[in-house]
């Protein structure tokens, strides 16, 4: 039976004894990769151990190696981590084809919706001021941006960092600051694709830095969501760290990311602030091993990587730090998952989630400051299909895909050099009758599937099959956003282009149905 913790949490902020630190609500601070795998740090195993201040942040928070995404893929993550509810209820998916992967390109023609109630819009109610510093993703049409849901301020850009593109068939994406653009990258912000040399991750460094001096000397609570990309495809690291990692490019951005969280780490201890500041550390999907070596990380012992919903595709490096207030060292095993952000801020806030719409993601506040396990599923979903489900230490799959015969012929990849039969399979293989069932404690790579006629796969399943009965049955699937894709609604001429003279001439609108391969 389900032991869910339902113990009110009371918690109370109280001045240090330096004076520092301001009474209140904490700041909240939440640090989110790009495709940055469970086996890119150091504490996780990572052999070539340069990520020190990751490392250290670990040894004086929380460990977090059970914590998962809500979907293999950026967009969906990333709304799901903003709204506390899952891809299929807050719209971030498609109907176009069973079970496909979709996110939001240039000529996509949705984004979060406007019903949906975003972290930063319900954290005003306690007076936060909220900052988003890199990928938004959630729509890069003007009523989709992140100043329309909630935050105050942004830097940084609605897509990914693709291009160069010729501004006439496809323009080059914009970057903003608030509600206008200040330019694109390639022209603007340059990333050289030859050297991968870009000094985006240190300008992003510089906005959070000044957001939070600027926000403790005017003694507001704050919500910082640091969302940058530099381990996403096309890899880019500035010059000083160009060279020094023995991972090559991909270990330079993590380097580079590593020192800039040491020193944002750092800015919060020097300011006085950060035992009022709860900090999280994590990746919103996977490593993408299509892109590995040069341009992908490793997600360590798991199976397959982004893109899929195998452990490699939706387990997530996880930190949380707070001192003070989080005991150092401490290793949980909590089951998480990015909606567990928005629900734990916001009672970190001091406030209740929106009582009027299904709210998936759960409090860890119970597991990050008293060490509790609070029993809960995680349902793996993959489009508009769930395709597997764990519960402590099980994992059944319903559905098993790698991708298409098609697209692996043509050398599209997402589990290289981890075959196995009968489960990264190239068709889409239904279970739902015996699903494939996986002990995740002794088989962490899903490599030996338990036998159905065994006494413990007959046990285990009695407990998750009602639990994937009931989640179905009660699941009022969102409008599905990412259906319909159309050129004339590409960043042809975003505000502000006008004052830079940057607006391009968009297409004729030709409205279609967006094709996702996997």
């Amino acid at each position: 039976m389900e032991r869910r913790l339902l113990l009110p949490l009371c918690v109370c902020w109280a001045l240090s004894a330096g004076g520092a630190e301001r009474s209140g609500p904490p700041n909240l601070l939440l640090l989110l990769m790009d495709d940055m795998g469970w086996g890119d740090l150091g504490v996780f195993g990572e052999p070539s151990k340069e990520t020190p201040n990751l490392d250290q942040m670990a040894s004086e928070g929380m460990l977090f190696p059970n914590f998962y995404t809500a979907n293999p893929l950026c967009s969906p993550s990333r709304a799901a981590l903003l709204t506390g509810r899952l891809p299929i209820r807050n719209g971030f998916y498609t109907t176009n084809a069973h079970a496909r992967n979709a996110y939001t390109p240039q000529e996509i023609v949705g984004g979060i919706p406007g019903s949906e109630l975003l972290l930063p819009e319900l954290l005003k109610k306690a007076g936060y001021v909220s900052k988003i510093i890199g990928k938004w993703h959630l729509g890069h049409r003007p009523q989709f941006h992140p100043l329309k849901h909630g935050f105050d301020e942004w830097f940084g850009s609605p897509n990914c960092h693709f291009g160069p593109y010729d501004n006439k068939a496809t323009p080059n994406i914009p970057v903003y600051r608030d509600r206008e653009m200040i330019g694109r990258y390639y022209e603007d912000f340059k990333i050289d694709l030859k050297t991968g040399e870009a000094n985006l991750t240190q300008i992003y460094l510089q906005e959070a830095l000044e957001f939070i001096s600027r926000q403790q000397a005017s003694h507001q609570p704050f919500f910082l969501y640091w969302a940058i990309d530099a381990t996403h495809a096309p890899v880019y690291a500035s010059k000083q760290f160009l060279g020094t990692s023995q991972r090559g490019l991909y270990g330079d951005a993590v380097r580079e990311i590593d020192d800039s969280i040491g020193k944002i780490l750092k800015s919060l201890q020097n300011l006085g602030i950060s035992e009022n500041t709860f900090v999280f550390f994590t990746s919103d999907n996977g490593a993408a091993l299509i892109s590995a070596p040069k341009q992908g990380g490793s997600n360590g012992r798991f199976l397959c990587g982004k893109q899929t919903t195998f452990e490699g595709g939706m387990r997530e490096p996880a930190i949380a730090w707070w001192p003070g207030h989080i005991p150092a060292g401490h290793v949980s095993h909590q089951l998480g998952n990015v909606m567990d952000l928005f629900t734990t801020s916001l009672s970190l806030a001091g406030l209740q989630p929106p009582s009027d719409r299904q709210i998936d993601g759960i409090d860890l506040s119970p597991a990050i400051l008293q060490g509790k396990l609070i029993d809960r599923p995680i349902f793996y979903y993959r489009g508009n299909e769930m395709m597997a489900v764990r519960l402590e230490l099980y994992k059944a799959h319903y559905w098993t895909w790698s991708n298409s015969w098609e697209q692996f012929s043509q050398g599209i990849d997402f589990c290289p050099g981890q075959n196995i039969s009968g489960v990264t399979t190239h068709t889409q293989e239904e279970h739902t009758k015996l699903p494939l069932l996986f002990h995740l404690g002794r088989d962490p790579g899903e490599k030996y599937p338990i036998s159905f006629s065994s006494y413990e796969y007959q046990e285990v399943m009695e407990q998750i099959s009602p639990k994937v009965q009931l989640h179905k049955e009660t699941m009022v699937p969102g409008e599905p956003q990412l259906n319909v894709c159309d050129k004339a609604v590409m960043n042809w001429a975003p505000p502000g282009c006008e004052k830079l003279g940057k607006c391009l001439e968009p297409p004729k609108s030709d409205p279609k149905k967006c094709f996702w391969p996997h």
